[in-house]
């Protein structure tokens, strides 16, 4: 397990795409990096609206992500209030600040993104990696 890895909810929802991005997601979320009860929303969101799952696949696949990733950061006034601070600071819109904050929080060092800028380094301790990016 990696507990020092943070995976973005694009990468969850890549998992379980036949998109090319698939296998790279799938090998992120078998390392068993660390989520957020966020990134479970917007997957149960896309998961329904965008791949068309049924709510009892949107759930196996909630289920498979939460095995795999055991460590999963809440959303609470700390993290919001956080998650302020770095949306002010780095003009980041709130949800992607959110993932910024929880993975913070978690003590994470990487966060695996294809939302964020690849490279970004928040607060000396946290890098952003978008693990799609070529080369």
């Amino acid at each position: 397990m990696t507990a020092d890895e943070f995976l973005d909810s694009n990468v969850l929802i890549y998992a379980f795409t036949a998109d090319a991005r698939a296998a790279t997601a799938q090998n992120l979320l078998e390392r068993g990096c660390v989520t957020s009860v966020q990134g479970l929303n917007e997957f149960a969101t896309v998961a329904r609206r965008k791949l068309g799952m049924s709510w009892a696949e949107a759930r196996a696949g909630l289920a498979a992500i939460r095995t795999l990733c055991p460590t999963v950061v809440p959303v609470d006034i700390a993290t919001h209030e956080a998650a302020l601070g770095i949306a002010e600071r780095r003009g980041y819109a709130m949800f992607d600040a959110l993932m910024v904050a929880a993975a913070l929080r978690a003590g994470c060092r990487t966060l695996w993104s294809e939302d964020l800028q690849h490279g970004a380094v928040i607060d000396r301790r946290l890098t952003i990696m978008n693990p799609f990016r070529g080369g």
